[in-house]
């Protein structure tokens, strides 16, 4: 039986903005279990990046449950145990490819080689010959790989991953995805990419769409509907 990671139950995320109350998140009730692919998928504003920033443990639900039973506590983790993936690339100017790279490594104290976690990880997505440049010397797409690579050097238990295709052309994209899936095809990670591109959620197992705040699961991927 597969690992349940995050379970929530009528999950809620409330903004303020002057004197209005704004769910971001409403009664999301969700299972992620070990090895699922999920795609997240919904218009601008839906609630898909406040969806992942819970599931990561970044924010505080303002009702409801979440919980990561075969992970632990919520303080435990970013970055060893789920790995997080932005739309922009956010990696440190001052560091090296690999310097970036080995960052979340060093700070979850990884245990092993890490050098040649970094240098695995970089090789999946073509990066070794980039390995000593600074991110002002690359494209926005390499940069995008290297903050790939740099979420999957530590093999965490969860990849999510918030648009992460969203700023690249399409055939650099499909480079990045096939790339990615490749690299967790036979492992137990579950990764769930929050996407409007139907092309990307078509790749997925499972989709969960996302419209006003609310969640809905459907048990086919796009191609099947």
């Amino acid at each position: 039986m597969p690992d349940t990671l995050i379970e929530a139950q009528a999950l809620v995320r409330t903004y303020r903005q002057g004197l209005t109350s704004i769910d971001a998140v409403a009664a999301a009730t969700f299972r992620l279990h070990s090895g699922d692919r999920v795609a997240l998928v919904g218009r601008s504003g839906s609630g898909k990046s406040t969806l992942l920033h819970l599931m990561a443990g970044l924010e505080v639900p303002t009702r409801g449950t979440i919980a990561w039973p075969a992970l632990g506590s919520a303080e435990t983790l970013l970055p060893a145990k789920i790995a997080l993936v932005f739309q922009a690339p956010s990696l440190l100017d001052s560091l090296t490819v690999s310097e970036n790279v080995a960052l979340p490594l060093l700070l979850g104290k990884r245990p092993g080689d890490i050098d040649q976690a970094v240098r695995d990880a970089l090789a999946t997505f073509g990066l070794a010959d980039l390995a000593g440049k600074l991110p002002e010397e690359l494209s926005g797409g390499q940069m995008q790989r290297v903050a790939m690579a740099r979420a999957i050097a530590g093999r965490p238990r969860v990849v999510l991953a918030d648009e992460p295709t969203g700023q690249l052309d399409q055939p650099t994209a499909r480079a990045l995805l096939d790339a990615l899936l490749a690299h967790l095809t036979g492992t137990d990670t579950a990764l769930v990419v929050a996407t409007h591109d139907l092309a990307v959620a078509a790749r997925m197992e499972t989709v969960w769409q996302m419209a006003r705040g609310r969640l809905t699961e459907c048990a086919t991927t796009m191609e099947d509907t």
